[in-house]
């Protein structure tokens, strides 16, 4: 590997560890005494497991693979935001609706407010980041542990008495 991969890897991988998110914009709004408008903003985080495989449930459903969808056209955007701009918008209301609680109570007005005030760009772009986030990649060690720490497999010194 390159060096500008690894570096890329080391800093996604600090960002998992901090679950420092990415804050997307949502809704910019006009107040008559301020020169500035005010931002309400959504902090998108990496979601827990059970956020993960709904996640990758409703994106197996779409039919379109991450290599595709960077590679779609202005006209492609367009049509696959039309056909599949409601479960984009869960998807990404389930990375904002992280706990159990939150998920039961916010995740219909979350996916409501994104899907009527955030742009197609910070859609898409929001969409491509988590897709290329999820995979099985930071899962192997995990397994890989803990097959080795497996409480239930017979030790060495275990093998005669079995216990």
């Amino acid at each position: 590997m390159d060096e500008a991969t690894i570096r890329h890897i080391e800093m996604e991988g600090a960002d998992a560890l901090l679950d420092a998110g990415v804050s997307v914009p949502l809704k910019s709004l006009r107040l008559p005494f301020r020169k500035k408008p005010v931002e309400i903003r959504a902090t998108m985080r990496r979601p827990c497991l059970d956020g993960q495989i709904r996640i990758a449930r409703i994106y197996l459903s779409m039919g379109v693979t991450s290599r595709q969808m960077w590679e779609f056209t202005k006209e492609q955007e367009m049509r696959f935001l039309a056909e599949h701009g409601l479960k984009i918008a869960r998807m990404i209301a389930l990375t904002i609706c992280r706990g159990e609680l939150k998920r039961r109570i916010l995740l219909r007005p979350v996916t409501w407010a994104v899907r009527h005030w955030m742009s197609n760009e910070h859609l898409l772009g929001a969409m491509r980041r988590f897709v290329s986030l999820m995979g099985t990649d930071p899962f192997i060690p995990i397994i890989r542990s803990a097959e080795r720490t497996n409480p239930m497999k017979p030790r060495t010194s275990q093998r005669r008495k079995g216990s």
